[in-house]
């Protein structure tokens, strides 16, 4: 409630009208609608430099439905495999960080093959007010299509996990549930949960939830709201709640806390390991 109070002081009826019409928005839609506060675009500094120099991963476009292509980067299992994990970018974009990360599990995970997804179609933000415009900008539709199209190009025996942060902490849900049964894990940072319990009860995997009790906009409240809808779904929901603010796992974040973030890495490692049976 201190949040919303002092968000309608500084905002007013922008937040107002963010309020009233958030009942009727979809989770991700919800989400996206944070990159119109003025707040929350501040709490996003400007990435830390950073180049990357790749060790195996791959851009690839593959075909869609919707008669445009589909950009992924893909770091290959070195052992054929039907393990998969998709990995979604943070409100920036698919930038060097979030490549490096997918090589980084790929690694650790072993027998994994991991894609991540532009739900940006190539752009990168590199300022807050970019990724701002960059986030309200996703299309669902459009979203889901590179979802179905990465579906596709892995094929029906494959076993997939998911993760994400941020915008693409609650894109790592929603691509959950689109998976159905092929679906084994998701992982989300500090992102916007499914809150429509029918939807909620078609999930077929375990969630990891890795939250900030700084968070403003992810807030406790929407977390603990977040348990309660799993349990009464009966679905599984593991929650570690960090006492930082978001996106302190964001190694561009010049917030980065790096005592939370490898403490909470590993418990995605073991969780991500254990639905892959690995």
């Amino acid at each position: 409630m201190k949040s919303i109070i002092i968000c309608c002081l500084l905002f007013g009826s922008m937040v107002y009208a963010q309020e009233q019409t958030s009942c009727c928005m979809s989770a991700t839609e919800e989400f996206a609608s944070f990159a119109g506060n003025a707040a929350f675009v501040a709490l996003h500094e400007t990435p830390e430099p950073f180049v990357l120099k790749l060790e195996g991963g791959t851009v690839k476009m593959i075909p869609a439905d919707d008669k445009k292509e589909a950009r992924i980067f893909e770091v290959r299992s070195p052992n054929p495999t039907n393990n998969y994990l998709f990995v979604f970018h943070e409100w920036w974009g698919m930038n060097d960080y979030i490549k490096q990360e997918a090589e980084k599990l790929r690694k650790e995970l072993g027998d994994v093959t991991v894609i991540a997804l532009d739900l940006y179609d190539g752009k990168v933000a590199t300022t807050p007010q970019d990724a701002s415009q960059l986030m309200q900008a996703v299309k669902d539709k459009r979203a889901r299509t590179i979802i179905k199209a990465v579906m596709s190009y892995i094929g029906k025996d494959a076993k997939v996990a998911t993760i994400g942060w941020c915008f693409g902490g609650g894109w790592s849900m929603q691509s959950a549930l689109m998976l159905g049964k092929q679906a084994v894990g998701c992982v989300m940072y500090y992102g916007m949960p499914e809150k429509d319990l029918n939807k909620l009860k078609t999930l077929r995997c375990d969630v990891l939830g890795i939250f900030a009790t700084q968070d403003g906009y992810i807030t406790p409240k929407v977390v603990a709201e977040f348990q309660k809808n799993m349990k009464a779904a009966k679905k599984n929901l593991e929650v570690h709640n960090y006492d930082a603010v978001h996106a302190f796992a964001n190694p561009s974040n010049p917030k980065y806390d790096k005592a939370h973030a490898d403490d909470a890495y590993e418990k995605v490692k073991t969780f991500l390991k254990t639905k892959f049976g690995l």
